[in-house]
């Protein structure tokens, strides 16, 4: 079975990125608005009990914290992705590479981690470009609080629903 790790933003930027993703992103039907902590990938029950373990842990440790998106930017010409980045990404990164440690280390990753919400991809290029551009002179500006991770599997539909939910416990100090 599939699973992934991600975390969910407030309603607002749901909202917000779910106007632009019925139009612009093919899995907009899928799954909500988030920010992927660890891509998916197929886990026996063995490893999805490692990684409910890991993942308790690292929540039992990280505070909940606070994130604003404050522009649109896209991943092109690498991938062809819009999305609402982060005006300080450095909260998710560490949640990020303290849940990617121990039993779910990523051996070697394709790409730099860049915590972002999609709001379009798999689009033409002049598409990327017109939207992009667009959404580059307004003003965006969300936040959004943090205090839970999710642990997703994909159905046999291929849509993304939660296994797990784990709360953020830890106190500001004890952040990884």
């Amino acid at each position: 079975m599939q699973f992934g790790i991600a975390i969910f933003p407030e309603k607002e930027v749901q909202d917000a990125a779910n106007s632009w993703r019925v139009r612009h992103d093919p899995h907009y039907c899928h799954i909500p608005p988030h920010m992927t902590l660890r891509e998916a990938e197929d886990w026996s029950d063995e490893q999805l009990q490692q990684a409910i373990q890991q993942i308790e842990a690292v929540a039992g440790q990280t505070a909940p914290f606070q994130v604003t998106f404050n522009r649109v930017s896209t991943f092109f010409p690498v991938s062809p992705v819009l999305y609402y980045a982060l005006e300080d990404p450095a909260p998710v990164i560490r949640l990020h590479e303290a849940i990617c440690s121990g039993p779910l280390a990523i051996a070697q990753s394709q790409y730099v981690y860049t915590p972002h919400v999609t709001i379009g991809q798999k689009m033409t290029e002049g598409e990327l470009h017109d939207l992009h551009g667009k959404l580059k002179i307004s003003q965006i500006h969300f936040t959004s609080h943090i205090d839970r991770v999710h642990l997703l599997y994909q159905t046999d539909q291929g849509a993304w629903t939660a296994y797990q939910s784990f709360q953020l416990q830890g106190s500001p100090t004890t952040n990884p």
